[in-house]
């Protein structure tokens, strides 16, 4: 009989956020003030695996990926061991610095501005991961179109990351993947090829927007253009769910026309410290009820819950707590009630 499956394994971009709290974004040429800086951890990946360890994720936690053999590297590395967190297929490699994010945090507004170094991430391969030493459940990957070496093409057709995703399925792992919000037209080219080899997908509305060419304009969500979206993403080969992100909530699809919809949490505006990390909050919450077999729409309100967490401290994951607090928060400030337009 086959070893039943469990954990989460997560793969992708491992990075350290340096967040600089500044007064105001500024224009080219001028000055603004740092208020405060902090470094914390970035990447879906690294951000993944820790708000599940701040959620006490009963099942184990494997980190897969590459750092630089500098400070930052082993900071990284030590992290995760802190947290309990496997790194036997965290590497350290020479001659390459580790993928490092400048975060300008304006504080009035809790938006954010990135200016990012690759780094190691870049170099990230197939050959890089070895699917034999893992008895995870689920295998998350993070983000396509910020992975250089899984984004270039094997052949005519497909990606590396295609190829990789296959490899866990056909491993026995339930596959989900999240997108980065690159300022390109890449998305078609370079997310389509690995769409039929995942269970799960992450987006937000302007990844599905640039990825269908649906408008799905965050101003004035519309539910029709929202379910075209979905079921064309189901249809490019997404094998589950499509689960769609936004600020005021998530709208989650499968291919048995099922749609669940559910509002983010009524968060006051005082309480909002920062933005940055809450769409791998989201994500680990939702990855937190798939893995434990909860049904999707409370799947979704522990992802919600969770992404309300991350905003009320500075860093991705300083905000999360244990998840059987985690609901508390949706009780104390209830959840939106989400209206679109028709």
């Amino acid at each position: 009989m086959m070893e039943e499956r469990h954990g989460i394994a997560a793969a992708g971009n491992w990075i350290l956020d340096i967040t600089k709290m500044i007064d105001v974004f500024p224009a080219q040429d001028t000055l603004a003030n740092i208020l405060s800086k902090s470094t914390n951890n970035g990447g879906a990946p690294y951000n993944i695996l820790k708000d599940l360890a701040r959620l006490k994720a009963p099942f184990p936690l494997s980190a897969i990926g590459l750092v630089g053999q500098d400070e930052a590297g082993q900071h990284i590395i030590k992290d995760c061991q802190s947290h309990q967190i496997d790194t036997t297929q965290l590497v350290s490699i020479p001659d390459v610095g580790t993928s490092y994010t400048d975060v300008m945090l304006v504080k009035d507004t809790g938006r954010r501005t990135f200016f990012h170094y690759r780094g190691a991430n870049a170099l990230f391969d197939t050959e890089n991961i070895d699917f034999r030493l893992l008895k995870s459940k689920i295998f998350h990957l993070g983000y396509l179109l910020l992975l250089d070496r899984l984004d270039e093409f094997e052949d005519t057709k497909r990606t590396k990351a295609s190829y990789l995703l296959e490899n866990a399925k056909i491993a026995g792992f339930k596959t989900t993947v999240d997108i980065v919000s690159e300022n390109s037209n890449r998305f078609k080219k370079v997310v389509l090829p690995s769409l039929p080899f995942i269970d799960v997908l992450f987006l937000n509305e302007y990844e599905a927007s640039k990825i269908t060419g649906i408008d799905l304009s965050p101003d004035k969500l519309n539910i029709n253009n929202i379910k075209i979206a979905i079921k064309k993403l189901l249809n490019y080969g997404v094998n589950e769910w499509v689960i769609l992100h936004f600020p005021k909530g998530c709208v989650a699809g499968n291919g048995h026309s099922e749609l669940i919809i559910q509002g983010s949490i009524n968060l006051p505006g005082d309480k909002i410290i920062a933005t940055t990390g809450a769409g791998d909050a989201f994500a680990a919450g939702v990855l937190f009820g798939l893995h434990e077999g909860w049904p999707m729409v409370e799947c979704l309100k522990s992802g919600v819950c969770t992404a309300a967490l991350s905003l009320t401290m500075p860093g991705c994951s300083d905000g999360i707590k244990e998840s059987g607090y985690t609901f508390n928060i949706g009780n104390q400030f209830g959840f939106r009630n989400l209206e679109f337009s028709h």
